[in-house]
């Protein structure tokens, strides 16, 4: 059968087995294509081909429902629910996202991009269905990595007592994004090495019904076991061990680097574009530096070493003082919170999104017992990831509103080593810093060592009339913009303010006597971020305040220099709104 003529999965219905199997393969090379000049999640969709043609073989979608968890690996799905053509034809491979999106297609159920949510999600249908008095399948598909998560487990508990139909798939390679941490993965690997049959049984034991497929790349064993639970009327577990990167031999030999990848050779599986400075890789040197140096140091990640700058190389240098609690940022904050409490030092490292997840740890378990615990957000910027499940821009609201945090903001290289020296040394504070965005920024001017003192602004250069104050990476952006303003002999004052948590309530004071205007750059949300502090400042006086940030709303795979620009945080559109 021709990829090109699948338009809804009733099309694979009648193929026999050996054209499933080749319609595989030709699924796989037209994935492959796609991803090696466009990017993308690589390995996890390799392992799930023929997963996800049997699931869509044997239930009958979309009044059966699928749910799958965090994904990423859902090429396949798209490929055989009508969107192939953003698969075959380049000029269209931005017409669909890497994620499930309901406004795409009636057979991707939600918008989901963040890991171990499946399980609940679908559990919520299912009681929905048994509310309404309906009759369908529901469906889960959850990787063995986002098992780690609380929030699988809360729903793997709740979906036991349905008692009705409630299927979940569990897709054991055992891989997260990296290798899988935590005590239940003994017991899968126990799984595994019985065919299913050990004694200790993690389902079984949450009252699942459970069955074990230990060829899950195998088409016609996965179409058997989906068939046989197929309109089961108890909550049942298919435990099935596939492989990450199935069919593609680099892929399958760095499992770890094709989890998600940049344009690459296929012949090769060499990535495309040069080595650049990136600020994972500054962290991680930092810190492992700072773990030769002291043995209390110890840093943390939550299933994204590599995010962090921690590659396997890195991590085995690190030895026991990187510690790795799988997909739980909650745990993560927590644990960082005991840490501290023990005398140690823990530094979290943690992509901007993510962190989200743990705010009742970053409020109740670190600032309430002020801990002094460490984190470093990661892709906290427009400048980051793009996807709507991924945006990094609602971290300044969320941490610098809680009491305790010190939220930093370095603008260079050099700054941003002095504040977190600074933060691993000191045991007053819980303070995060977070990354700048954009191309990393070198500067040869004099950093401050110690930032005990609390939010003192600093003064980058001093003018009249109007103030510039640029957070993190906004820095850069209100120079230039001070910069085509001289130029014009128009000469303003321009800020790093460094703390995004309070305010130099003496220099926005200082202002006042030759100033009629402050500006405030930021890139992250206008609501709740800095420039609302500094504008509730000057609220009751004449000083006028203009904050420059984010509208607050979603987007998906916007331009960050097209965002940038509308939201006015250019130097040439910050210099014409001045001038």
């Amino acid at each position: 059968m021709k990829i090109q003529d699948i338009k809804s999965p009733a099309d694979i219905k009648g193929l026999g087995i050996d054209e499933l199997t080749a319609l595989c393969g030709d699924l796989r090379k037209v994935f492959l294509q796609k991803v090696s000049t466009h990017g993308g999640h690589v390995g996890p969709n390799l392992g799930l081909v023929e997963a996800t043609v049997a699931l869509h073989y044997v239930f009958d979608t979309p009044k059966d429902k699928i749910v799958f968890d965090v994904s990423h690996q859902t090429y396949i799905h798209k490929m055989l629910t009508g969107r192939v053509d953003a698969f075959l034809n380049p000029e269209k491979y931005d017409d669909v996202t890497g994620y499930t999106n309901p406004g795409e297609s009636e057979y991707d159920l939600f918008t989901i991009g963040h890991t171990s949510t499946a399980v609940s999600l679908a559990g919520g249908i299912a009681k929905g269905r048994d509310l309404l008095g309906e009759q369908y399948n529901v469906v889960a598909l959850v990787g063995d990595g986002s098992l780690s998560g609380g929030e699988a487990f809360e729903g793997l508990d709740e979906g036991a007592t349905l008692n009705s139909n409630f299927i979940v798939i569990v897709n054991d390679n055992e891989m997260s994004i990296a290798e899988n941490h935590g005590g239940l993965y003994g017991n899968l690997g126990a799984l595994r090495a019985s065919d299913g049959k050990a004694s200790d049984n993690y389902f079984t034991a949450l009252g699942y019904d459970y069955l074990y497929v230990g060829a899950g790349n195998d088409i016609a064993e996965l179409i058997k076991a989906f068939e046989s639970v197929k309109d089961s009327q108890k909550p049942v577990v298919v435990h099935i061990h596939t492989d990450k990167g199935h069919g593609y031999a680099p892929a399958e030999q760095h499992k770890e680097q094709f989890h998600f990848s940049a344009p690459f050779d296929l012949a090769t599986g060499e990535v495309k574009g040069g080595d650049y400075e990136d600020y994972t890789d500054i962290f991680a040197e930092e810190m492992l530096r700072q773990i030769k140096a002291d043995p209390k140091v110890c840093v943390l990640t939550a299933g994204t070493p590599g995010a962090i700058g921690f590659s396997p190389e890195r991590r085995k240098e690190a030895g026991r003082q990187f510690i790795d609690v799988g997909i739980a940022e909650q745990e993560a904050v927590a644990m960082a919170s005991g840490i501290a409490k023990a005398g140690a030092r823990p530094c979290f490292g943690v992509v901007s999104s993510f962190i989200q997840r743990a705010y009742d740890q970053l409020s109740q378990d670190v600032a309430i017992n002020a801990q002094s615990v460490v984190l470093n957000i990661f892709y906290g910027s427009v400048m980051g990831m793009t996807d709507v499940t991924h945006l990094g821009w609602f971290d300044i609201a969320l941490i610098s509103n809680i009491p305790g945090w010190v939220y930093l903001a370095p603008a260079t290289v050099e700054e941003y080593l002095a504040m977190q020296r600074w933060a691993m040394a000191q045991t007053e504070h819980s303070v995060a810093i977070r990354m700048p965005g954009g191309p990393v920024l070198h500067s040869s001017e004099p950093v401050q060592t110690d930032y005990s003192d609390l939010n003192k602004f600093k003064l980058v250069r001093r003018g009249r009339g109007v103030a510039l104050i640029g957070a993190g990476s906004m820095l850069s952006v209100a120079e230039k913009a001070a910069d085509i303003l001289t130029e014009k002999g128009v000469n303003v004052t321009v800020i790093n303010p460094r703390y995004l948590s309070g305010l130099d309530r003496d220099m926005l004071e200082e202002l006042r006597q030759d100033h009629q205007q402050v500006i405030t750059l930021e890139d992250g949300v206008l609501d709740g971020g800095f420039g609302e502090k500094v504008a509730r400042y000057y609220g009751p006086s004449d000083m006028k305040v203009r904050c420059l940030g984010v509208e607050k709303k979603f987007l998906d795979r916007y331009s960050p220099s097209q965002l940038l620009e509308a939201s006015g945080l250019t130097p040439n559109a910050v210099a014409a709104l001045i001038k």
